[in-house]
């Protein structure tokens, strides 16, 4: 492909998201809802240097390394916009924690595909930025869904089905709080260990899947009709059957029974688990507050409110 050089400098943006429900199970087919969380962003930029190609994260700063997930995904893209892999400077910076379940490396992805199709003044329809975040995503999680993806660019919820994406209808007044437990956890060996356990326990595991597969179908009826009872009921339910699975971790109980003993209306994981967010349902805002600060106190690392209007 031939490019212009159009922009001194390339910028991408991307934000984080939260699984409501379908974790795991969206690794077999099934569907998940997950939720743009807007205040948690990420920006790349790119611009041209002499020499070798540089990446710059909060995490390392070196060449680019096709072993890395982000380092695949600047090489990648470069390839796509027709330029070479050497002269251009990727810098990533944003409020997103890493290793929590919240769609970093995604969310990074996202935004460096933007920033160095942006710099070579090149359009990419969805369909190849998804393919260029998806083939850093394949270093980073082994065989990812897509769904992160997806709903690290996606301005509303989405519901994804086998790589499907459908946004459902939202009539909800309540708010979700997301807390980091602090502790890292891993997507890769989660998802190998939940698919070790269906494979050890077929039967079990399985009906286990189907489960969360017929919460989350009933979950997105909950959203469309404020069902905020029936919501948080279904979560707790998913909570259950995730620790059955092999996704759990005792750092997110701790933070589901303190989201509970004040108001919660359920609370679950969010992501692969072993670790990283919880994410809970509370009736209000006011009630969101007062769980957001007893997570806070009782050790969590951050946590960030999502309401309806973040999506109006």
């Amino acid at each position: 492909m031939t490019t212009e050089h159009t922009a001194a400098t390339g910028r991408g943006f991307a934000h984080a998201k939260a699984i409501l429900l379908g974790e795991h199970a969206v690794v077999y087919g099934s569907p998940a809802v997950a939720l743009p969380i807007p205040s948690l962003r990420v920006e790349a930029t790119a611009r041209r240097i002499d020499g070798a190609s540089v990446l710059d994260t909060e995490i390392s700063l070196g060449p680019l390394d096709a072993s890395d997930p982000l380092g695949t995904t600047v090489l990648e893209t470069l390839a796509h916009v027709g330029a070479a892999p050497a002269g251009v400077e990727v810098v990533v910076r944003g409020t997103l924690p890493i290793g929590r379940g919240l769609g970093s490396s995604a969310a990074a992805a996202n935004a460096i595909v933007d920033a160095v199709a942006d710099l070579h003044g090149v359009a990419l329809d969805d369909a190849d930025r998804f393919e260029l975040v998806q083939r850093g995503e394949r270093v980073a999680h082994g065989t990812p869904s897509g769904l992160d993806a997806r709903a690290t660019s996606a301005s509303t919820p989405i519901l994804f089905t086998a790589g499907r994406v459908d946004h459902p209808p939202i009539r909800f007044g309540g708010s979700f709080v997301v807390a980091d437990t602090g502790a890292r956890g891993s997507t890769r060996k989660a998802v190998a260990d939940v698919r070790a356990f269906v494979e050890l326990h077929p039967e079990r595991g399985h009906a286990l899947l189907a489960e969360l597969e017929r919460g989350t179908v009933a979950g997105v009826a909950d959203l469309a009709a404020d069902r905020r009872d029936d919501l948080g009921t279904r979560m707790n339910a998913a909570q259950v059957v995730l620790d059955e699975l092999g996704a759990g971790h005792p750092a997110i109980t701790a933070l589901i029974a303190v989201a509970a003993a004040n108001g919660a209306l359920g609370a679950k994981l969010t992501g692969g688990g072993q670790g990283g967010c919880i994410i809970t349902l509370a009736a209000d805002p006011a009630s969101a507050r007062r769980i957001s600060q007893a997570l806070l106190e009782a050790g969590a690392l951050g946590t960030w409110t999502i309401d309806a209007e973040d999506y109006a």
